[in-house]
C-alpha cells in the first residue's frame, strides 16, 4: 500500500481513529521564485544548473542581495527550504569573483552536521573548477591535514567546540584565517538556546577580540528553523544587528498533521496505552509497506526501547531488522554516518532518534514523522515534522501523546499547538560563571586592557579575583594570564562538566562502544544499570568515577533500568520577593542543588512492569543554580481544608503539575526545569514549592515563570480539571499511589489557593 491508501485505511480504522483528537491538512505551496543575479560568476550558475536548479528560490536571492550589501542577517525558514545555498552562494562567489584569497568560518552545533554540509560544498567546488579549498576542522581532523587547513583553506568547517578549544587558543597559528576572515556562517541558530547558546555568544566575544586584533571585520550569515524571536536571538549571540529574511520562498507538498492521544487502558488510575509501544506499532506498519519512516523519541534510552521493538515486530514479519536503526549521541562516528548513507539511498527503511537528527544532517526525504511525545517545544515539534516531505510530494507526521501532562495539554488543544507561535531561544550571556569562564579563556589569548569591556563582566574586579587567584597578574595597563592551566580545556559549551564518560565493553578488550556526559552518567551507567546501544544490551559492571569510565559486558534481559535521585535545596540570595493573596509569596533567586541517584527500578520490556529495585551509591553532585519558589503560609493544610499528615501529597501534586505545565509559559525544554516540594523549608520555614533550572547558573527561565505566574496556575487548573482519573494519575498530579488517597483533590485546592 502506498502513503495515501494506508491514510484512507486509517481513517476508516476504529481503533486508530477513535483516537485523534485532530487532524490538519497542510496544503500543498507553490514555490517563488527570482532568476539568478547578473553578478554571479558564470562558473557558479553552472554548478546550479548541473545540480537541477534554474531559479533560485525567494529567499536565497534575496540573502544573496543582503551578503552583498555587507549587512548581517538572518535566514528563518522551514526544514528542506535550501537554507545552504543562502550562505554558500555569497561565500562562493566572493571566493570566484572579488576576493579569491578571502576565508569564510562556518559553524554548526555538531560534528555530523559539519560533514554533512562540507559534502555538499565539496561537490559544488569540485564540478566548478575554481581552486576553493574546503576543510573540516574537527577532533576527527588527522595531525597531518590540520596544518594545511591553517595555510591554504578558504573554507574552514567547524563547530563552537572546535572553534572554542582548538583554534582561538592557537590563534598565532592561525594568522592567514584571522587576517582574511570575511564570512562567519552561524547555521542551526534555533540550536543555541540556553546554556550552549550563552556560550556561543562569549565565544563570539573572544573571537571578535582576535579579528579585532588582526585586523578583519567579517560579515555574519545566520540561519535557522522556525523559532519565535530569530532575530533577537542572532543579535544577542553575535552583539551586533542583524536583518531577518522570512519570506519562505520553497515549495512543499500536502503535509497531514496528526495529533494521537492513545487509549485510556484503566480509567480510575488515569493510566493510558504506552506512547513507545503506540508508535512502534503506527511505525512498524509503515516500514512493513515499504513506506519510509523516522520516529523521534525524547531520550537515549528510549530510542533504545523504540529500536528494539521494531526489530522485534519486524523480525515476525520476515523483514530484514537492518532495515531499521536508532541514531543518537553516544554513537561512533562511523555508526552515524553509515545510517546516514543508508537513510539517503533508502536501504534503511526506518530510524529512530533522538532530537540528534532534527538537525539539517542530509538523510534524503522521508514519508511519515512519529513524534512518540510531545517533543518539549513548538519549534522542535514542526522541525521533526518537517523531516517527512520531499519537494511536492505527499508526507504524513503524527505525535503520539504519552501521558505526561504536557502531552495531555498538547494534545487536547490543537488550536494552541498549531496556531501557537513558536518558542523564542532564550539565552543569559551575562551569566557570570559562563562570562568568567571565557573571559579567563580571553585572557589566554592576548591580554586584556584595564578599560577593555567583555559584555557585562566588571573587568577589573574580575581580574582582582583572578589575581588572588593566583591566574593573573597586571602589567602596565594590561592584565596577562600566567597560569600554567589551559583554560580552554576546563570549560564545556554543553554542560558545566568539562569531561564526558566513556563507555567500554570489558570482554572486548576494553573497546569504546559510546560515551556519556558527566550529569547523565549517574542516572544511565551506575553499577547495575542495563545500558542499551543499537538495541543490544549491556549491564554495567563498574563505574570509574574519578576515571570517568565505564565498565560493560553484553546481556539478554528482559527489562531496562530506570534510575530514581533526590535532591535538597538550599536557597543562596534572593533577587526578589512579592506578596500574592492569602498569605503567600512569590520569589526568585540563586539556589545550591545537591543531587544524587539513590536507587533504580527494573521495568519489563513491553509491559513496562516494575520487577525490582536496586540500590545506587555515587558521590553527590552540586551545581549552583536560579529558581523560582512560592511560599505558603503556615496553616496551608487548613487553608485547603485537609490533615496535615495530607499536606506533603497535596504539595508534592501541585509541584508536579506545575514542572509539567512551566515549559508551555517559559518557553523551556521540560528538561530545563525541576520543581522541589517541601512541607517546611530550612529557608522560609514554610511549605514552600521550588520549581529551578538545571543549567548552572540558571539562563532566565525563572524570571519568567514569576513573570507569568498567574497564567501557569491557571493552565495547571484547567489541566487538572479536565483530567478524568478519580485521585491522581501520569496525566496530572501524578500518580495515586504517590501522592495519597484524595492526593488530587488536596493539589487543586493548593493551586486554587495560588489565584489572585
Amino acid at each position: 500500500m502506498n502513503l495515501m491508501q494506508l491514510m484512507e485505511r486509517f481513517k476508516a480504522w476504529p481503533e486508530f481513529a477513535s483516537n485523534i483528537t485532530h487532524w490538519e491538512v497542510l496544503p500543498k505551496r507553490e514555490g517563488k521564485y527570482c532568476e539568478f543575479p547578473a553578478y554571479m560568476d558564470t562558473r557558479l550558475a553552472d554548478v546550479l544548473k548541473k545540480m537541477g536548479i534554474s531559479r533560485l528560490y525567494s529567499h536565497q536571492a534575496q540573502s544573496f542581495e543582503m551578503a552583498r550589501s555587507g549587512k548581517d542577517f538572518v535566514v528563518v525558514t522551514p526544514t528542506a527550504s535550501g537554507k545552504s545555498l543562502c550562505y554558500n552562494l555569497p561565500v562562493l562567489n566572493t571566493l570566484m569573483t572579488s576576493d579569491p584569497g578571502a576565508r569564510a568560518l562556518y559553524l554548526f552545533p555538531t560534528k555530523a552536521l559539519s560533514a554533512d554540509q562540507v559534502d555538499e560544498l565539496y561537490s559544488m567546488v569540485e564540478v566548478s573548477g575554481a581552486d576553493i579549498k574546503t576543510y573540516t576542522f574537527d577532533g576527527d581532523t588527522p595531525v597531518s591535514a590540520r596544518n594545511a587547513i591553517r595555510k591554504a583553506g578558504h573554507i574552514v568547517v567547524t563547530n563552537p567546540d572546535m572553534l572554542h578549544s582548538g583554534i582561538l587558543p592557537h590563534h598565532t597559528i592561525w594568522i592567514k584565517l584571522f587576517e582574511n576572515l570575511k564570512y562567519i556562517v552561524i547555521d542551526e541558530l534555533h540550536h543555541y538556546r540556553g546554556v550552549f547558546g550563552s556560550h556561543l555568544a562569549n565565544v563570539l566575544r573572544r573571537l571578535k577580540r582576535l579579528c579585532d586584533f588582526y585586523g578583519s571585520n567579517p560579515q555574519y550569515i545566520l540561519c535557522s528553523a522556525t523559532i519565535g524571536n530569530p532575530g533577537e536571538l542572532a543579535e544577542k549571540i553575535i552583539g551586533r544587528p542583524v536583518e531577518v529574511i522570512d519570506n519562505n520562498g520553497a515549495p512543499a507538498g500536502e503535509k497531514h498533521f496528526i495529533l494521537y492521544n492513545p487509549p485510556v487502558i484503566n480509567h480510575q488510575l488515569g493510566i493510558r496505552k504506552s506512547s513507545v509501544n503506540e508508535t512502534a506499532r503506527l511505525a512498524g506498519t509503515f516500514i512493513r509497506n515499504d513506506i519510509q519512516t523516522i520516529a523521534f523519541a525524547r531520550s537515549r534510552v528510549r530510542v533504545e526501547i523504540l529500536t528494539t521493538y521494531l526489530k522485534e515486530q519486524l523480525s515476525e514479519h520476515k523483514v530484514p531488522i537492518e532495515k531499521v536503526q536508532g541514531y543518537r549521541g553516544g554513537y561512533l562516528p562511523n555508526e552515524r554516518r553509515y545510517i546516514e548513507r543508508g537513510l539517503r539511498s533508502g536501504e534503511i527503511l526506518g530510524v529512530v532518534s533522538t532530537n540528534a537528527l532534527e538537525l539539517g544532517i542530509d538523510i534524503g526525504g522521508l514519508d511519515v514523522a512519529i513524534l512518540c511525545g510531545y517533543p518539549g517545544g513548538i519549534a522542535s515539534a514542526w522541525q521533526q515534522a518537517g523531516r517527512a516531505g520531499r519537494k511536492t510530494d505527499l508526507s504524513l507526521a503524527i505525535m503520539v501523546a504519552s501521558s505526561a501532562p504536557l502531552d495531555q495539554f498538547m494534545v487536547n488543544n490543537p488550536k494552541y499547538f498549531l496556531g501557537r507561535t513558536p518558542e523564542a531561544g532564550i539565552i543569559d550571556p551575562e551569566n557570570l560563571a559562563i562570562l568568567v569562564s571565557h573571559l579567563k579563556c580571553a585572557l589566554f589569548e592576548l591580554p586584556v586592557g584595564e578599560g577593555e569591556s567583555f559584555g557585562a563582566a566588571p573587568v577589573p574586579r574580575v581580574m582582582d579575583f583572578l589575581a588572588q587567584e593566583k591566574l593573573v597578574k597586571k602589567s602596565g595597563d594590561k592584565y596577562h594570564y600566567t597560569s600554567d592551566i589551559y583554560p580552554a580545556s576546563e570549560v564545556s559549551l554543553r554542560s558545566a562538566a568539562p569531561e564526558n564518560f566513556v563507555i567500554m565493553d570489558e570482554t572486548d578488550n576494553g573497546r569504546a562502544i559510546g560515551e556519556i556526559d558527566q550529569f547523565s552518567a549517574p542516572e544511565l551507567v551506575h553499577p547495575e544499570a542495563i545500558y542499551l546501544h543499537r538495541s543490544q544490551q549491556y549491564q554495567v559492571r563498574r563505574l570509574d568515577w574519578d576515571g570517568k569510565r565505564a565498565y560493560v559486558i553484553p546481556v539478554s534481559v528482559e527489562y531496562f533500568t530506570d534510575a530514581e535521585s533526590k535532591a535538597t535545596i538550599k536557597v543562596l540570595h534572593a533577587d526578589s520577593e512579592e506578596p500574592m493573596s492569602r498569605g503567600i509569596t512569590k520569589g526568585i533567586g540563586d539556589v545550591s542543588i545537591a543531587r544524587t541517584v539513590v536507587r533504580f527500578k527494573k521495568v519489563r520490556f513491553h509491559t513496562h512492569e516494575n520487577l525490582g529495585w536496586g540500590r545506587v551509591s555515587l558521590p553527590e553532585q552540586e551545581m549552583h543554580t536560579a529558581s523560582f519558589w512560592v511560599t505558603f503560609p503556615q496553616d496551608l493544610n487548613i487553608v485547603i481544608g485537609v490533615g496535615h499528615e495530607r499536606l506533603a501529597g497535596a504539595l508534592y501534586g501541585a509541584s508536579h503539575i506545575l514542572r509539567e505545565i512551566v515549559p508551555v509559559w517559559a518557553l523551556s525544554d521540560p528538561a530545563d526545569i525541576r520543581a522541589y516540594a517541601m512541607v517546611r523549608s530550612p529557608f522560609t520555614d514554610l511549605p514552600t514549592i521550588y520549581i529551578y533550572e538545571t543549567v548552572p547558573g540558571g539562563v532566565g527561565f525563572s524570571r519568567r515563570i514569576f513573570d507569568m505566574f498567574d497564567d501557569i496556575v491557571e493552565g495547571a487548573i484547567s489541566l487538572v480539571k479536565k483530567c478524568a482519573c478519580k485521585d491522581g494519575c501520569p496525566s496530572c498530579v501524578g500518580p495515586a499511589l504517590e501522592i495519597g488517597e484524595g492526593g488530587k483533590s488536596a493539589a487543586r485546592r493548593v493551586l486554587e489557593a495560588l489565584r489572585k
